[in-house]
């Protein structure tokens, strides 16, 4: 039966062959890392590739960036190389990875330089990594190339380092993949060396980048990380290789284990292994085994255990809770498991002659662990007492009536098998009676424990001897043989009764265990078809109080990040709302168990979702001890981790359902504004050009009539304006419209808009402040003299007669800003950014005409050249709104050279 406990699983065996066999199809990756460039990657992968060319293997060039190193140019000489196919980018050509040519081509290793490039948009995927999974699925091994910074669980850390942050990343899970890292190292004196001849970087370049990237001290930061990553992914797999073939522990880094037990020193086990851990900059575990002997230990002792738990917690340590027969077996499957090669536990002060099975736990420990360092704590001088508290007589007088109930039973049972045997001795041997007596014995072990079942094994072996061995009614044995009875008899019911307690035992944490996962796993299913907060908060606290035998409540913010007050289901918690709104607004528990005012009698959880902190769970258990076992408060943060889930799975599909609608609505009102200006726009250039003709007909007629017909005109013309806006705003949210890009002078584009609204600006003194030497723009002059043309018309409605308008132009770094400004009565408070969305107005009710399109057009078509616009309020009135344009590089403009007769 040995031999079949430690036979394989065939599942296991199938899926492991199954494994095998995907990987012998799919083709393997191998990534050469290097802390930053320059070190040699691409250099090492060509002299990998020149190494399994001359294996007979066939080694072809997808793509290698040599950027102008000579001696990396020489490698690909003689080289396979595949040309690369030309995609359309802007205003010319790039050349990237021809993936269909590799596939078609298949060679049995292919080499994809830089990993985290990005491609050119119309290639078939966005990034290269993309490339090469598609490659390896198709069975070709592929030889590439990334840098540390381009891990992207890596990327902010880096761009925290060296304050540059880089946008082409590699998704953890692809670097994790690969078959083989190959870590390309090299010092940064080296690097740096090699930068300043030019090695790396053109010299104007190498300069530049050694003031800011290349810092000594950012390389060396690049380095570690590097070097860490390769390490913790060579330790991935040494455990991932422990856990298939090795029983013992391998001691590769510093790792520390430490025992937690009902002792007297185990505080300072937990410090001794802290300040260890901190030494050797080790990972380090506590753990408590507990056995049914300790089951059994005084509240006050089990409490006390518990907060050490919770202290190595604090210090850093990942703690758990145990249980099993053998503290010592217990601990090894831990340490082993989890590849733990020193141990901390406390000196036991065990006398000088012991029993091998009581001798003292460090001694077993060693004596079982020969491959994992032990390290024993000495107590303090005085010795260290943990402090006794009140509740401590209080908690053993509340063990005391139990344990009394068991041994009243186990004397019961005794009296009551020996009335039952009595009548029978004349029908059965004394050894079949015995069986009754062993029979009792397992009875009060399943029920009551150990020691009531030892009690009951000493009674039974007395009451056979007395009432059924001859002599009868005493205690003298006549035949000798009766005393190996008694013996084997008493041996038996307390190995009986032994096994019997320690399988209760087992059972009871086993339906513990399976308690918890059943819990959570209803919990799971029954959120996930939750459709609205009610019902999130409703199923919350009904496996809250269910699982924990505590009172729960789940406090949800406002639109204003203030807590409200809970919803009521069942019994509802006292709780201090300024206590919850702190665990909310600083991410972190408070009230009983924590740091944070832990004299609460309540627990208050935030509710971390991926995205945010979506509420707060408020705990009140009726037994404080539950929700400080590890086990408990993992299961109760898991709860609160599911809650927060389902909260942002609702908010976001409320946020998708609204998002929709009104997509849908502006869809449709798009449609709609289209369809109206075309219908509309014909009629009312029509009717414009009829009252134009109509009012210079009547103006040479000198007709009384003439100011109808000049209002009738300017009517029309302010309509066809508004449905110009509307068909325009239609077409820019569509995406019909196409910029002309060319240089444009500014000064041309504001004397035209200037030009176009010279009736509504002869009513306002203007101010220009357009400097000499502006630059040129490279924009569509039509659409930027539209935005001049909304903004300015925009401030001459807003303002009274006789108001000043001004326009500034300025220069500023790589932008050109033009600020339209007036001496108004300003903006609204609040409503800086508001104006500019469609159909928003300045007042909301009020006699200006307008749609409240024009700055919404305004900041489409800035947008559309690669700009920003806002608006603000104007020192000391008025209103101000500013735009900016990038600035390109100025286009070359060759003089003008005079022929032979001197003319130009």
């Amino acid at each position: 039966m040995a031999q079949d406990d430690q036979r394989p699983n065939p599942d296991e065996l199938l899926e492991r062959v199954q494994f095998d066999e995907q990987q012998e199809r799919h083709g393997k990756l191998k990534i050469f890392f290097g802390a930053s460039p320059g070190v040699g990657k691409t250099y090492a992968m060509l002299n990998e590739a020149r190494r399994l060319r001359t294996q007979g293997l066939d080694v072809v060039v997808g793509v290698v960036e040599t950027h102008g190193r000579s001696e990396t140019a020489v490698l690909l000489e003689g080289q396979e190389i595949l040309p690369r196919k030309d995609i359309a980018h802007r205003n010319g050509t790039r050349k990237e990875f021809d993936l269909d040519a590799a596939l078609k081509r298949r060679p049995a290793v292919l080499l994809v330089d830089e990993l985290a490039h990005s491609n050119a948009p119309g290639c078939r995927h966005p990034k290269r990594w993309q490339d090469v999974e598609e490659l390896l699925a198709a069975g070709i091994d592929v030889l590439t190339t990334v840098n540390v910074q381009h891990i992207e669980s890596l990327n902010d850390i880096v761009g925290s380092i060296t304050g540059i942050r880089v946008w082409e990343t590699v998704p953890d899970h692809v670097f994790a993949g690969a078959n083989e890292i190959v870590l390309v190292d090299l010092p940064p004196e080296d690097l740096l060396v090699r930068l300043r001849e030019g090695k790396v970087y053109l010299p104007e370049q190498a300069e530049r980048a050694i003031q800011n990237f290349f810092r000594k001290g950012n390389l060396i930061a690049l380095r570690e990380l590097a070097l860490r990553q390769t390490a913790d992914r060579v330790d991935d797999q040494m455990r991932a290789l422990r856990r298939t073939s090795a029983q013992w522990v391998w001691q590769t880094r510093d790792t520390l284990l430490a025992c937690i037990g009902p002792g007297d020193v185990d505080e300072k086990v937990v410090r001794t292994a802290a300040r260890l851990a901190a030494k050797l900059d080790a990972t380090w575990h506590a753990v408590y085994v507990e056995t049914p002997n300790l089951q059994r230990l005084p509240e006050a002792r089990r409490r006390a255990v518990l907060k050490t738990l919770k202290l190595a917690q604090e210090l850093g340590a990942e703690t758990a809770t145990l249980s099993g027969q053998d503290a010592v077996a217990s601990v090894l499957d831990y340490a082993r498991c989890n590849n733990l090669g020193r141990i901390v536990v406390g000196r036991s002060t065990g006398k000088r002659w012991q029993l091998p099975g009581r001798a003292p736990f460090s001694q077993r420990l060693g004596a079982h662990a020969p491959d994992i360092d032990l390290i024993a704590v000495a107590r303090d001088a005085l010795g260290t007492r943990r402090p006794s508290t009140v509740s401590s007589g209080l908690d053993e007088a509340a063990r005391v009536k139990p344990q009394l109930r068991g041994y009243l039973y186990a004397a019961l049972t005794c009296i009551g098998i020996t009335v039952v045997a009595t009548p029978l001795q004349q029908y059965f041997e004394p050894a079949n009676i015995a069986m009754l007596f062993l029979l009792g014995v397992v009875f009060i072990a399943n029920q009551f424990g150990r020691g009531p079942a030892a009690l009951a094994a000493l009674l039974n072996v007395a009451a056979f001897d007395f009432f059924f061995v001859p002599p009868h009614l005493s205690f003298a044995v006549s035949d000798v043989q009766y005393v190996v009875t008694f013996a084997v008899m008493l041996i038996v019911g307390l190995v009986i009764g032994h096994l019997t307690a320690g399988l209760r035992y087992q059972l009871w944490v086993a339906r513990s265990r399976e308690q918890r996962a059943r819990s959570l796993a209803q919990m799971a299913k029954s959120l996930s078809s939750a459709l609205v907060e009610e019902q999130v908060v409703a199923l919350s606290d009904k496996f809250v109080e269910s699982t924990f035998h505590a009172k729960a409540a789940i406090l949800l913010p406002d639109l204003g990040d203030r807590l409200q007050m809970p919803t009521i289901h069942g019994s509802t918690p006292t709780y201090d709302l300024v206590v919850a709104q702190w665990s909310y607004d600083k991410n972190e528990p408070a009230g009983a168990g924590t740091d944070t005012l832990p004299a609460n009698a309540q627990l208050y959880l935030p509710l971390k979702a991926p995205m945010r902190v979506r509420g707060v769970l408020v705990v009140e258990p009726d037994n404080l001890r539950l929700l400080m076992i590890p086990e408990q408060r993992r299961l109760l943060d898991t709860f609160a981790a599911l809650v927060a889930i389902a909260l942002e799975r609702i908010h976001f599909v409320s946020v998708a359902k609204d998002t929709l609608i009104r997509m849908e609505s502006e869809r449709l009102r798009n449609s709609l504004l289209t369809t109206l200006s075309h219908d509309l726009r014909t009629p009312l250039t029509t009717l414009v050009g009829l009252a134009e003709t109509l009012l210079l007909d009547l103006v040479a007629a000198e007709s009384t009539h003439a100011d109808k017909a000049s209002a009738i005109h300017e009517q029309a013309l302010h309509t066809s304006r508004l449905v110009n806006d509307l068909l325009e705003m239609a077409k820019l949210q569509s995406g019909e419209i196409t910029l002309r890009k060319d240089w444009q002078s500014l000064e041309e584009i504001v004397g035209s808009a200037l030009k176009s609204l010279e009736p509504l600006m002869s009513k306002h003194p203007l101010e220009l402040d357009l400097p000499a030497g502006l630059p040129l723009v490279r924009c569509d002059a039509v659409l930027l003299e539209r935005v001049l043309v909304n903004l300015l018309e925009n401030a001459t409605k807003y303002t009274s007669p006789e108001t000043l308008i001004g326009i500034r132009v300025s220069t500023a770094d790589t932008v050109v800003r033009v600020e339209v400004w007036d001496q108004g009565a300003g903006l609204p408070p609040g409503q800086e950014r508001a104006i500019f969305d469609k159909f928003a107005r300045g007042q909301k009710e009020s006699a200006i005409p307008g749609t409240g399109l024009g700055l919404a057009i305004c900041e489409a078509i800035v947008q559309a050249h690669g700009g920003k616009i806002w608006a603000e309020n104007h020192a000391p009135q008025g209103a101000r709104f500013v735009f900016t344009l990038p600035l390109e590089a100025q286009p070359s403009i060759e003089p003008e050279v005079p022929d032979e007769s001197g003319t130009r």
